[in-house]
């Protein structure tokens, strides 16, 4: 009897699949991730999408990829403000004098590389105190739109009086005394103002800023200069600086196309009794909640939506009569809306019946005396 035998490389189970090569795997993968067969602008769009980070670790890829992440296109966000820190507070950050040099060290190579990109921005996002002379932040600013494309720059978002990881025990070496303090924000002030009139040259169609604001005569001068607004946030930039009702109702008038209005405004003592007037034939949203002392005596806001009020306590003492002659001044909010806000649908984020301004009723009643000054309203905000 004879016995065939086969050979073992002859025998194949079922479940083995057969080899296939290299090239052949390549190409199969090639099939499912075609995307060096895409466009350039279609890439470029999908790499929009990564941080700056991954954008980096794209670079790494391959030669291809790292030509491509060194495309303007995707450096459109200058973001200084976006750190892994530990918060310590609104504004404070715990982080060592180590931490703040490696800080520093990051900055200026972030600014090199966005100007070595030839970046195009949309968006510069920033906390820097530019009245510091040591690490001359503003200069760093000015430089970086010096050499990149900003004349599309959009959104603006900049606290110019804070540095964002400045250790706690150097504020507190740095401004010893009052004197110190006043000469301190003079030069935040200063620098401020070179800093906004090259954004007026250079940045001419930003839509949405938020930044604090001295309120001084030449900087809203500069800051009507932006046309396209649509967007802005002004925080009070210090306690014992007021603001005077020309000055406001010039801003809201000289700004044409903006939508929405933040503001934080702290009256000072000094000026208890005086009310502001605000005109616009363009402003939908408005929002004075986080002021303090903000009280108005006429608005004329046509297009107006939307209003938040908060009326805060201030914590001092004054007797009866004083208190109800300084308040006596004031009309009630409620008059002040019903004749200057015709389109107004909500009010701190309650919706206002049709018939408000025919017949009161007792939820607009109870958001008025969080919100109205006026005698009629409680006067104990002033105890």
């Amino acid at each position: 009897m004879t016995t065939n035998i086969i050979p073992s490389s002859l025998i194949m189970s079922p479940r083995k699949r057969p080899l296939v090569p290299v090239s052949s795997r390549r190409k199969a993968a090639d099939d499912h991730f075609p995307f060096n067969f895409l466009p350039v602008e279609c890439q470029l769009h999908v790499l929009s999408f990564l941080n700056e980070v991954d954008k980096c670790s794209c670079a790494l890829v391959c030669s291809s990829w790292s030509r491509l992440v060194r495309s303007w296109k995707l450096w459109r966000v200058a973001d200084y403000s976006r750190r892994g820190v530990f918060h310590l507070g609104q504004e404070g950050l715990l982080v060592s004098n180590r931490e703040f040099e490696r800080w520093k060290a990051w900055v200026h190579h972030y600014t090199h590389h966005l100007i070595s990109r030839r970046a195009s921005l949309l968006t510069l996002k920033a906390s820097f105190d530019l009245g510091d002379r040591c690490n001359k932040w503003c200069e760093l600013l000015s430089r970086l739109l010096e050499n990149v494309h900003c004349r599309d720059l959009s959104h603006l978002d900049l606290n110019w009086t804070f540095t964002l990881l400045e250790p706690l025990d150097l504020r507190v070496h740095s401004r010893s005394s009052s004197h110190q303090d006043s000469i301190t924000k003079m030069d935040q002030v200063t620098s401020f103002q070179e800093l906004l009139t090259k954004l007026t040259h250079s940045c001419p169609r930003v839509s949405k800023m938020r930044l604090h604001f001295d309120w001084s005569d030449e900087s809203v001068s500069l800051l009507t200069q932006f046309q396209q607004l649509r967007v802005l946030e002004l925080k009070y930039f210090w306690v014992f600086k007021g603001v005077t009702p020309t000055t406001l109702q010039t801003l809201t008038k000289s700004l044409p196309n903006l939508k929405s209005l933040t503001l934080q405004i702290l009256v000072p003592l000094r000026n208890l009794g005086i009310s502001y007037t605000l005109e616009s034939q363009s402003l939908e949203f408005l929002d004075v909640s986080p002021s303090r002392g903000l009280v108005f005596s006429c608005l004329r806001l046509p297009a107006l939506r939307e209003l938040r009020a908060k009326k805060i306590v201030r914590g001092i003492t004054l007797d009866r009569r004083t208190r109800l002659r300084i308040q006596s001044r004031w009309p009630c909010l409620y008059c002040v809306l019903r004749e200057g806000t015709p389109k107004l649908q909500a009010l701190n984020n309650e919706r206002l019946l049709p018939t408000w301004r025919e017949d009161g009723y007792g939820e607009l009643s109870a958001i008025l005396e969080q919100s109205c000054y006026c005698v009629q309203h409680l006067d104990s905000w002033l105890w």
